[in-house]
């Protein structure tokens, strides 16, 4: 019983990782996207906004990387 029990709990944990890699993965679409379509309007402040969209994409990318810890953290 406990190893059926054992099972079900990891695959909730990989399902609960997946949904919560929806988020982040949208929102690095999001900055790309936009930080894109930046540069094409002022190719003069590209610099600027490259250090922004990688700034935004290192904090986007440190929510799926706690998300992932905690889908097995808290699993057991």
């Amino acid at each position: 019983m406990s190893a059926a029990l054992a099972a079900v709990e990891g695959s909730i944990n990989t399902i609960g990782f997946g949904i919560a890699a929806l988020g982040p993965g949208i929102g690095i679409g999001i900055i790309f996207g936009n930080g894109v379509q930046a540069i094409a309007r002022q190719p003069e402040a590209a610099g600027l906004i490259r250090q922004n969209m990688l700034l935004g994409f290192a904090v986007v990318e440190a929510l799926a990387l706690m998300g992932f810890v905690l889908a097995f953290a808290l699993g057991g």
